[in-house]
């Protein structure tokens, strides 16, 4: 069974059933899919593989950076230039329009970042990461002590590049993402296997935070990578799969996939196929409702 429908509309928003293809397989640990609207092109990290990939439809898969510092998390700025959450260097990086790597963040208050996992960017360029631990375990990063007695969320400030701690109460912060008028910051826990919500106020920063949802099921996985599609419905990685929840906070259904899924984001020229990168491989499936670019 592709799909578990829990309200009938999810079939206007996935569809009766999915059909998985595989795009590549062999992988360590994929994560961290980035789809290209340009150039039509798909990155995704293989953080144990140390390895950042690239996939199109002409070229297949490809290396794209290795090694890669264990990067985790991408995004693009907006600018187009790539943003790069990396385990092993516990840092995030711009790649430049010539090649050269910046650091945007590395410590907070002279102590070194966890490892930043996931990353999103806001319409005032304004950059937003989570920072918990996994970097800092085997075969997902290098295993080395904490510096931080915490694991946060955190803002870049566009315009003076100042590093901002906006929560410090998670367990294990890692997917987030906006909501489609970026007043609200979606964050989810793993530990704690829910997802919260915070108002975000004039000056970036956040506020009245609550649970939100919590995805439940039966299989393996957690709350890891989150998106929302163009129709507000937020995508939530999960027991299972893939859960799929409306603007009111219910389960629509889940997406079962093949192996565990960690991230995923939307592609190709009508932003309804969902890559979908889950433990040793690259999926793709076809959606009704079209993704964000």
């Amino acid at each position: 069974m592709s799909v578990e429908i829990r309200d009938p509309r999810f079939t206007a928003v996935v569809g009766e059933a999915v059909q998985f293809e595989q795009l590549g397989t062999g992988f360590m640990f994929t994560e961290g899919p980035l789809w290209h609207p340009g150039e039509s092109y798909l990155l995704f990290s293989d953080m144990p593989g140390d390895h950042l990939r690239r996939w199109s439809s002409s070229g297949g898969v490809q290396t794209f950076r290795k090694p890669s510092n264990m990067s985790n998390g991408l995004a693009w700025d907006n600018e187009g230039r790539l943003l790069a959450c990396e385990h092993a260097s516990s840092q995030v990086t711009r790649t430049e329009a010539d090649g050269r790597i910046t650091v945007i963040a590395s410590h907070y208050q002279g102590k070194e970042l966890n490892s930043p996992n996931d990353i999103v960017v806001r319409r005032d360029g304004a950059i937003y990461f989570t920072d918990p631990t996994f970097g800092r375990m085997e075969y997902y990063g290098r295993k080395r002590d904490c510096e931080l007695s915490f694991r946060g969320v955190y803002r870049v400030d566009p315009n003076t590049g100042a590093l901002t701690l906006l929560a410090d109460d998670f367990a294990q912060p890692n997917g987030l993402c906006f909501s489609a008028d970026e007043q609200r910051l979606f964050v989810n826990d793993t530990e704690r296997g829910h997802i919260r919500v915070f108002d975000i106020r004039p000056d970036g920063s956040l506020g009245n935070g609550r649970v939100w949802a919590e995805p439940k099921g039966e299989g393996r996985g957690a709350p890891d990578g989150m998106k929302i599609d163009s129709g507000g419905n937020l995508y939530c990685c999960g027991p299972g799969g893939i859960h799929v929840f409306a603007e009111d906070a219910t389960c629509l259904g889940v997406i079962r996939t093949p192996e565990v899924a960690a991230n995923f984001c939307w592609g190709d020229a009508d932003l309804r196929s969902l890559f979908i990168t889950a433990s040793t491989s690259l999926y793709r499936i076809r959606l009704k409702t079209p993704g964000r670019a």
